[in-house]
């Protein structure tokens, strides 16, 4: 990333001939560690909401979970844990953005980051449905600050446009390593529940991919000491001259297009996905989802059945052989949504490509929201018609790796973008409201809408997947309708 700068004071970030230093490794290292677990966390839910549903719902006299996908309580809490952790992020997020403009962008990301892994480990060891709500609302608060903080301190530790696009780029791609991770994590998890060390008396699947998300703590700790503020925030504050943060300022006259344009488009961009994407696990994996997963949770209890039987033991009650199967379901399904993750880093390499070589930002944007817009509502509504085909999965990857393309490179573009159009003592605060009341709010409803209309007992893998289609296509429409007003931000930071 070299380029030399037009300011006056030499970031410190940056050597004398522009290039980084090891100081602005050590950032870009912690950014891209927290963008890969902003998206870690986010993706988890889809994967483990039904076996946990199951697990802290209770058990009939049969040892039967009550809480199965299509009764009204799993909806309920399916619902719940979807949205309420995105308004109570959205909220607290908000008021963290605040704070970032307040405070600093160091000092609120460090916490931020902390407060998320810790929340991710306490959450695997909920006892209760309230308790893991609880603890994915913590979670959620920590993500939603964290990626405001981050994003403004990376655009103000490089003043010169083409190495800030880059590093606010390359560090965002990371949020798809993020997401592969999530889904390998799964995938270990579910094979090797029983070697693992029992929590709360058992070996779930679920509670060891929620513990998984402390990791990023962990070199938090190591480097924090290391780390420096924004230059250009800390040279206004010791100047004096950095103005106190106003969420009212946002709607000034000067602002309120800005403000209002950026969330509405923002939220679009998370619709899509948190509207039929992110719904994926439920189509695929439920007990009238696709035909080649259901064969692999048969073939997975078959085999414990003949196990015991060779051992000249009882076949498994009813309760560990759903457990079985779980977790064999959660495996295949995760194997399909890695698929999606992959094709989300090829669109945030290619974002980090474009956004250097095309200046246009509307375009920018474009070039991934129109084929979003086509691409996604047509894939979820053929996924419809072809979960009894066993042979279509493979087909079914493709399609999912295209629309994660195209729908997870339009979340790199707002980290390039937001920083622009907000002046440093509002940065945070106006990245915070698009970003958190735009996508963690407004963004992910999308999954409330498509949960709620789609609800059945006994569950319809085929309605969601059409109710999907609607919904992230409606979401996608609204964003490339309004993406033509979008204001086209200056080069330089304000």
């Amino acid at each position: 990333m070299a380029a030399v700068s037009n300011s006056s004071t030499r970031p410190s970030g940056l050597t004398a001939d522009g290039r980084l230093s090891t100081t602005g490794w050590l950032v870009c290292a912690i950014a891209a560690i927290g963008f890969a677990f902003d998206i870690y966390e986010l993706l988890m839910l889809p994967l483990i909401i039904k076996p946990a549903l199951a697990s802290l719902g209770g058990l009939t006299a049969e040892g039967v979970p009550l809480l199965l996908p299509g009764s009204p309580e799993y909806a309920k809490w399916a619902r719940a844990l979807f949205f309420v952790p995105a308004i109570a992020g959205g909220v607290f997020g908000l008021i963290g953005g605040y704070l970032t403009d307040l405070l600093g962008r160091r000092r609120v990301l460090t916490f931020s980051i902390l407060l998320y892994a810790f929340a991710a480990l306490a959450a695997g060891f909920a006892t209760s449905l309230p308790q893991l709500l609880f603890f994915r609302c913590l979670v959620f608060i920590g993500v939603c600050v964290e990626f405001v903080a981050v994003v403004a301190w990376l655009a103000e530790l490089f003043p010169d446009r083409e190495q800030r696009e880059r590093a606010l780029g390359w560090t965002q791609a990371f949020s798809s390593f993020g997401g592969l991770l999530v889904g390998a994590a799964n995938v270990f998890a579910a094979r090797f529940a029983a070697e693992l060390p029992a929590i709360q008396g058992g070996h779930d699947a679920w509670r060891y991919t929620l513990i998984s998300g402390v990791i990023p703590a962990l070199p938090l700790i190591l480097i924090r000491p290391f780390l420096p503020e924004s230059p250009v925030w800390a040279e206004k504050k010791a100047a004096g001259t950095l103005k106190r943060p106003s969420i009212r300022e946002l709607f000034s006259p000067a602002l309120i297009r800005t403000t209002v344009l950026t969330t509405l488009v923002f939220a679009a961009s998370y619709g899509i996905a948190f509207g039929a994407i992110q719904q994926l696990p439920q189509i695929l994996g439920g007990p009238k989802g696709h035909a080649a997963i259901l064969q692999v949770a048969k073939q997975a209890q078959d085999a414990a059945v003949a196990k015991a039987e060779q051992a000249g033991k009882p076949a498994p009650p009813a309760g560990k052989l759903k457990s079985i199967a779980g977790n064999a379901t959660d495996e295949a399904v995760a194997t399909v949504t890695i698929w999606q993750e992959i094709g989300g880093l090829v669109g945030r390499v290619l974002l980090a490509f474009a956004a250097v070589r095309i200046l246009g930002r509307r375009i920018l944007l474009r070039i991934f929201q129109i084929p979003a817009l086509l691409v996604v509502p047509a894939l979820f509504w053929w996924i419809s018609t072809q979960l009894t085909q066993a042979d279509s999965l493979p087909w079914i990857k493709a399609g999912i790796f295209l629309a994660g393309l195209v729908t997870v490179a339009q979340f790199s573009f707002w980290g390039n973008y937001i920083p622009l159009v907000f002046p440093t003592h509002l940065r945070g605060t106006g990245e915070s409201f698009a970003a958190n009341i735009g996508g963690r709010v407004l963004g992910t409803a999308a999954a409330w809408l498509t949960l709620t209309f789609s609800a059945a007992t006994p569950p319809d893998p085929v309605r969601i997947a059409v109710v999907g289609a609607c919904v992230a296509g409606l979401y996608a429409l609204v964003g490339t309708i309004l993406t033509h007003w979008l204001p086209e931000p200056d080069a330089d930071l304000k």
